[in-house]
């Protein structure tokens, strides 16, 4: 544990503008039980309240085979794009929802589950076109406005991506999610104060919530409080727990000069609303 965390200088910028990558739209299971690794950000799911799937292999040939019996299944069309993309298999999960679409183009769950999975796998305009399908402006869903920010902010459009997020906060004031993305928005365009002011808000509303811990410790690391960012991140946690995740942070800080090509970007993890 004596690795030390970087200083900040021309590297804050660096990192703030290599963050811009790739959303993975579900499953921080593994990172809130073992500690995290990427800077999180949050594409809700509007679907029923569950939980991820503790085993989605299983879900997916579960799932699989309900789509087969009935391919107008909607429900089932969702679980099984969500354990695919669950488990890495993120253009399959566009394909099954793309074809779910197809069937059904006026489902509004289907296409809100068909722009994630896009936005997933990378297409964000695409996924940006979709979301926008999924709602209406006289029957907005605050978490689609929340997705369609996150997607514009990567496509680098920080100050459109706030409005969505604005308009999402007028249904649900300081909804910790809203606010999580609201303050990667602005760690994405390097206003490091307004990062740290508005995931501090968002601690207020969660203070369970692995994704703000972690994206608030990132911010306070970059200013140069190191200490501070470690006691974030391991607070009221076990020891071990605590120590894996201060581990974490300083993995994903000292990624900084190594994230110089696309493959190479930290990878945004998600948040749950599904």
């Amino acid at each position: 544990m004596s690795e030390k965390l970087p200083r900040p200088s021309g590297r804050m910028h660096r990192l703030a503008g290599s963050v811009s990558a790739a959303i993975l739209l579900i499953g921080l299971s593994a990172c809130q039980t073992s500690g995290p690794s990427d800077i999180t950000g949050s594409l809700g799911e509007t679907a029923e309240a569950t939980p991820a799937p503790a085993d989605p292999r299983r879900d997916i040939a579960t799932y699989h085979e309900r789509v087969r019996a009935n391919p107008k299944d909607a429900d089932a069309e969702l679980k099984y794009a969500r354990a695919l993309r669950a488990t890495g298999q993120r253009a399959q999960a566009v394909a099954v929802m793309e074809q779910a679409v197809l069937a059904q183009p006026s489902n509004k769950a289907l296409l809100a589950g068909y722009g994630r999975a896009l936005a997933d796998n990378g297409n964000f305009q695409q996924a940006f076109d979709v979301l926008g399908r999924a709602h209406t402006p006289e029957d907005p869903d605050w978490r689609i406005l929340s997705a369609q920010g996150a997607v514009l902010d990567q496509l680098e459009r920080h100050d459109e991506a706030r409005q969505y997020y604005a308009s999402a906060l007028k249904i649900v004031p300081d909804d910790a999610s809203v606010l999580s993305n609201l303050g990667l928005s602005y760690l994405l365009s390097k206003d490091l104060p307004k990062a740290e002011e508005t995931l501090r808000r968002a601690r207020q509303r969660a203070p369970d919530d692995m994704r703000v811990r972690t994206n608030l410790a990132v911010v306070v690391g970059l200013e140069g409080r190191q200490a501070e960012a470690e006691t974030i991140m391991k607070a009221d946690l076990p020891p071990e727990q605590g120590s894996a995740n201060v581990a974490a942070l300083k993995r994903l800080l000292a990624r900084r000069d190594a994230s110089r090509t696309d493959t190479d970007k930290i990878p945004v993890a998600a948040s749950r609303h599904d």
